[in-house]
């Protein structure tokens, strides 16, 4: 059963502004942090952002220290979306970008919930 939906991947040019949507349940986007991660090539999977429970945009954000002002979460209760836009991207930030559901965070580290979509590739050339 899937229960997120990620789209808005493609190929960008560095210093261009993808933007990523998750679609969710309203019953797990409403229940769940919820936040994006991303693995590149030969890489492992990392934490990218995650936004807590709340309306609208959601009352708390946080980021990986490499897409910090230049990577927006916000939630979408209207549509039951996740979104993640991305400005000003890096050649390194390439990877397949995975939308996740029940993230938590212990001391500093965020640990990914159990709830995965089938990811999206981006991909940004110099």
């Amino acid at each position: 059963q899937v229960q997120l939906v990620e789209s808005g991947g493609g190929s960008v040019q560095a210093g261009g502004s993808p933007r990523l949507s998750c679609v969710a349940s309203r019953s797990i986007i409403s229940n769940n942090i919820m936040g994006w991660y991303r693995q590149a090539p030969g890489k492992q999977r990392e934490f990218v952002a995650a936004a807590g429970p709340g309306r609208s945009t959601g009352r708390s954000q946080d980021y990986a220290d490499s897409v910090k002002g230049r990577f927006t979460i916000s939630r979408d209760y209207a549509r039951n979306t996740v979104n993640l836009e991305m400005k000003n991207v890096k050649v390194e930030d390439t990877g397949v970008y995975y939308c996740n559901a029940g993230l938590k965070k212990v001391l500093s580290t965020w640990y990914a919930g159990d709830v995965w979509g089938q990811g999206t590739q981006v991909t940004v050339s110099s």
